[in-house]
């Protein structure tokens, strides 16, 4: 019998479990929504019409319960079947009780899974609402992730379904914290290709004589240390979605690579003499002007133009400020829901402290703050729970004016403090790089 297509979602911190849960549920012919954790599943919930939830119990941070008891109050027409690999009688009265239809224990066969989902899909109750518009009623103006009805953010939004169902180079541009990734997420899970792979991959964070091999693979013995042949990124994302962060960090070596890769669509592994063919989207995004760095020589420009197929650039927050009480809300719905305080709330006083910031570290800044305060709050956010800097706006010099040295230092110190003191990505919102940071600061 040859199963509905519908759409699954399964939650699970095992990636390997992951892994065989959506090739069995894809060869019954689903279209297969895969989460490592219950916060991210929640995202895809909010976003996306589920037809049925599959979820671990047993999770670090917020468990399957908690999922299972969200999903029961704002999804009650979707469907939930519980997969566990510490099988109890407690647990098991637990999910049903948190409104699971069914209980199944690691290990099982593909057959065994079949029917559970078969069973859980029949007993899906007749719904009063679709879940697009309950999901749409419950979550506001968000689209995959994306929050807001700003002119900004619904140009934004055009852009990504003009571009979703197709394969075109696309190249994200913005400042650090705009949720570059957040774009090239909903690209591929709005899109045609939303059952493949997404593989993100952060070329700033693998050191550059790793990330070759990492990205285009390895044959076995290509260099010491190869003993096995072991398969890049490329390969894993195929027939999905690469999604290339950082890509102004990329050596001229691995340039060279990605241009071959977008001229000739095949990719050749390190120490191999042959190349694949491969059939996927390359989205890349920056934070630097590469415009300015082919200029110096910095950048290939062949490879610009390759990748600017098609250019997005995501706003910066105080471009879209209107979307601000939308924003928190969904942030507060988020870190209320992770640290058990769900009725959360946000004093007048302090939102006229976070309606007045300039917010140069973005989202990524409002989403730390809003964090830092859920934690220090019993029920309400107010002045105590804002960082000073937010509070206490440096005062201004006679007439207004300050020496340059002073305004640098005040800058620098402010952009540390807006995301916690990470000085890497101090570095990457002023443009610089660490050692010149570092210089600063002493």
């Amino acid at each position: 019998m040859k199963l509905k297509k519908e759409n699954i979602l399964v939650v699970d911190d095992d990636y390997d479990m992951l892994e065989v849960l959506g090739r069995n549920l894809k060869a019954f012919d689903f279209h297969v929504y895969r989460a490592s954790a219950v916060v991210e599943a929640i995202d895809i919930l909010r976003t996306t019409e589920i037809h049925l939830l599959i979820t671990d119990l047993q999770m670090p941070g917020i468990n399957g319960i908690e999922l299972l008891k969200y999903v029961s109050e704002h999804f009650p027409t979707i469907p939930k079947l519980v997969i566990t690999g510490f099988p109890s009688i407690e647990g098991a009265v637990d999910a049903l009780k948190s409104g699971a239809l069914d209980y199944m224990t690691k290990p099982f066969t593909k057959e065994e899974l079949k029917k559970a989902v078969e069973k859980s899909l029949d007993s899906k109750p007749i719904p009063t609402q679709s879940p697009s518009e309950k999901s749409k009623t419950s979550s506001g103006n968000v689209y995959a992730g994306i929050v807001g009805s700003s002119t900004p953010i619904q140009n934004l939004i055009e852009v990504i379904e003009r571009v979703k169902d197709n394969r075109a180079t696309i190249l994200i541009s913005g400042e650090s914290g705009t949720g570059k990734e957040l774009v090239a997420r909903a690209i591929h899970y709005k899109g045609a290709f939303a059952a493949n792979p997404f593989i993100a991959v952060n070329c700033g964070a693998i050191p550059e004589n790793l990330l070759e091999s990492e990205l285009f693979g390895y044959v076995k013995g290509a260099f010491t240390g190869a003993l096995e042949t072991r398969k890049g990124f490329f390969q894993a994302a195929a027939g999905g979605t690469i999604f290339l962060d950082e890509i102004a960090s990329a050596s001229h070596t691995v340039q060279t690579r990605l241009l071959r890769v977008l001229q000739e669509k095949e990719v050749q592994m390190v120490g191999s003499r042959t190349a694949e063919k491969i059939s996927l989207r390359i989205i890349a995004a920056t934070n630097l002007d590469l415009v300015e760095m082919v200029e110096n020589n910095r950048f290939r420009e062949d490879l610009y133009y390759r990748l600017n197929v098609v250019d997005i650039k995501t706003p910066a927050l105080r471009e879209h400020m209107e979307d601000l009480p939308e924003i928190l809300d969904v942030f507060l719905k988020k870190y209320g829901l992770e640290y058990d305080k769900p009725n959360v709330s946000l004093s007048e006083q302090a939102m006229q402290v976070l309606s007045r910031h300039h917010w140069p570290g973005n989202v990524r800044e409002l989403e730390n703050v809003v964090q830092r305060a859920i934690i220090l709050c019993k029920n309400q956010i107010g002045m105590a729970e804002l960082p000073d800097y937010l509070k206490y706006p440096t005062p201004k010099e006679k007439n207004g004016l300050k020496p340059l040295k002073e305004v640098e230092k005040d800058h620098i110190l402010k952009i540390l403090a807006s995301v916690g003191n990470n000085k890497t990505k101090a570095a990457e919102i002023l443009q610089i790089d660490r050692k010149t940071l570092r210089e600063k600061l002493k």
